[in-house]
């Protein structure tokens, strides 16, 4: 199956682990040297309407992406191992 960058943007991510639903993909990560895609990211989530800032941002490695759906992700990982650290740019 192909699918483009736009077309995975959006797509809701459901952990097989638990059922639960981690959000919706709003980023991804990719290797510049070698093409490949290495992580999708799901940013956090605002606490009260963002006054008081956002949860971290969820990084799932792209070796724990079992199954890419017409809507839906499911992915095999402990959600809160991957929670990413705030980043030095």
């Amino acid at each position: 199956m192909l699918c483009r960058i736009d077309e995975l943007k959006n797509k809701q991510v459901v952990c097989v682990k638990d059922g639960g639903v981690l959000g919706y993909v709003s980023d991804i990560e990719l290797d510049t040297e070698s093409g490949n895609l290495t992580s999708i990211i799901i940013f956090g989530r605002f606490k009260l309407f963002g006054l008081f800032g956002k949860e971290e941002d969820i990084i799932i490695p792209w070796d724990d992406i079992k199954v890419i759906g017409n809507e839906t992700i499911l992915v095999n990982t402990d959600p809160t191992f991957f929670i990413s650290e705030k980043r030095k740019r």
